[in-house]
């Protein structure tokens, strides 16, 4: 019987970032997991159904994003969440289901992990309030769509000038 083979540490699988997760339960460990520098914002945010995103690791902290909060962990297990695309900060509109609902638009103020219902609930902020309802990504809809942004090599006309200051003729811009 042989014994499988153990990668090397530098072979060590990292993940794609960025990517989403919450802290549902504290780690067992104590606090020997959080950079200290950070130690203060880590206690108040987690645990929670916060959902972070992890954008960074730096090679012994990962780096996390909390709408314009930040910290820095050491790799933790935490519960990974699918990206449904709208983040904290993003300008959304509320698409009702009926006459259920009232339209408005509002900022993404918190996300939230809802274990029961498996997804992530957003809280929104219209005009300086905290709306109380939660909401689905399936009752939002994103106002910037990110993934159709129109890609930088457009050609621009540009005018040719003669040296007088009057406009020879329109000439395309060549990239």
């Amino acid at each position: 019987m042989s014994l499988p083979k153990i990668p090397p540490a530098d072979a060590m699988q990292y993940p794609t970032l960025p990517d989403y997760g919450c802290f549902l339960r504290w780690p067992e460990n104590g606090q020997s997991f959080i950079h200290p520098d950070d130690v203060a914002i880590v206690t108040h945010l987690i645990p929670s159904p916060r959902v972070f995103k992890r954008v960074q690791f730096d090679g012994t902290y990962y780096h996390y994003r909390y709408g314009s909060t930040g910290f820095r962990l050491r790799p933790a297990m935490w519960n990974k969440v699918q990206d449904e695309g709208i983040e904290i900060g993003d300008q959304v509109e509320t698409v009702g289901t009926g006459f259920d609902r009232e339209h408005f638009v509002a900022t993404v103020w918190g996300m939230y992990f809802v274990a029961r219902k498996g997804c992530i609930l957003y809280r929104l902020k219209r005009a300086d309030r905290v709306v109380p309802t939660l909401f689905a990504s399936t009752h939002l809809r994103l106002l910037h769509d990110k993934a159709t942004v129109r890609p930088a090599n457009t050609r621009y006309r540009s005018p040719t000038w003669s040296g007088d200051g009057e406009t020879v003729s329109d000439s395309i811009l060549e990239d």
